[in-house]
C-alpha cells in the first residue's frame, strides 16, 4: 500500500486495516478506547535530500523570532518545498546545521517540512554557521530569553511593526472576529498610519478605504459590513 497509495486519486498518510465480517466484529468488540477489530498504521514520512541555502529570523505576534531555513526547491510528498521552521537555535545547535550543508527534510505529519538530518559525507570546507541575532530583524530591539523557555523574544511589543501586524491579522482572522481582510489589507492600513491597534479598525471610514491602492467602493462597503458585523 506504501507503493500503491502513490496512484490515488487524493493524498493519504496511513492505512486502516479492519476485520471485514460484522459478525466476527461484534464478537472482537471494543476497548474503553478503540475497536478490537480495526488497526492504523501511519506511512513513513517521504524524505529528500537537498541544500541549506540560507537561514533568516521571523518575528511573531508574540515577539517570539523563529529561524527559517531556505533550501534548494524540492519535489516532496506532491509540493514544491523551499522553506522550513527551525523552531528555535536549540534545534539549529542539535541538528549541527551548517549553511551550505545537505540536509534531509521530510513533511511531518505530511503537511509540514521539516529537517530532520545532515547528509555530513556531503559537508565541505565551504559551510558557515548560523549565528541567531542578538537583534530583532525586524526594530532592533536586543532580543530576550528566559532560561526555561527555548524561543527567543523581541520585547517591543508597542513598537515592533512585524509584531503590531501579526496581532492585527490575527484580531481580523475567522477564528478570531471574523473580519473579511488578511495581511496585504494589515500592511496598507498600518503603512498609511492608518491602524496601529485594533481599536483603530472601528475608526476607518471609506474615505480613508478609497485613499488605498486597489480599493474601490464595493470592496470598501464589503470590508466595513464585515467591521460592523464584530462588534
Amino acid at each position: 500500500m506504501d507503493a500503491e497509495r502513490k496512484n490515488l486519486p487524493f493524498a493519504t498518510d496511513g492505512i486502516v486495516l479492519k476485520v471485514n465480517s460484522l459478525r466476527q466484529q461484534k464478537n472482537l468488540g471494543y476497548t474503553a478506547k478503540s475497536p478490537r477489530w480495526a488497526i492504523a498504521y501511519k506511512f513513513k514520512a517521504e524524505r529528500v535530500c537537498t541544500r541549506l541555502n540560507e537561514v533568516t529570523y521571523q518575528v511573531g505576534r508574540t515577539g517570539a523570532v523563529t529561524p527559517v531555513a531556505n533550501m534548494e526547491p524540492v519535489q516532496l510528498a506532491g509540493t514544491i518545498v523551499k522553506r522550513a521552521s527551525l523552531h528555535n537555535s536549540d534545534i539549529i545547535s542539535q541538528l549541527d546545521l551548517h549553511i551550505g550543508d545537505m540536509v534531509y527534510v521530510e513533511k511531518g505529519g505530511e503537511i509540514i517540512p521539516k529537517i530532520t538530518g545532515v547528509e555530513l559525507s556531503q559537508r565541505t570546507d565551504k559551510v558557515t554557521v548560523p549565528h541567531f541575532p542578538t537583534l530583532c530583524p525586524d526594530c532592533g530591539t536586543p532580543l530576550v530569553k528566559d532560561e526555561e523557555e527555548a524561543k527567543s523574544f523581541c520585547p517591543n511589543q508597542s513598537g515592533c511593526p512585524t509584531q503590531i501586524k501579526g496581532r492585527l491579522v490575527h484580531f481580523l482572522s475567522r477564528k478570531a472576529m471574523n473580519v473579511i481582510a488578511g495581511d496585504a489589507t494589515v500592511d496598507q492600513l498600518f503603512n498609511k498610519a492608518l491602524v496601529w491597534n485594533v481599536a483603530d479598525f472601528y475608526d476607518l471610514t471609506k474615505d480613508h478605504l478609497l485613499t488605498l491602492e486597489g480599493w474601490k467602493e464595493r470592496s470598501a462597503d464589503r470590508f466595513l459590513k464585515s467591521l460592523q458585523e464584530s462588534r
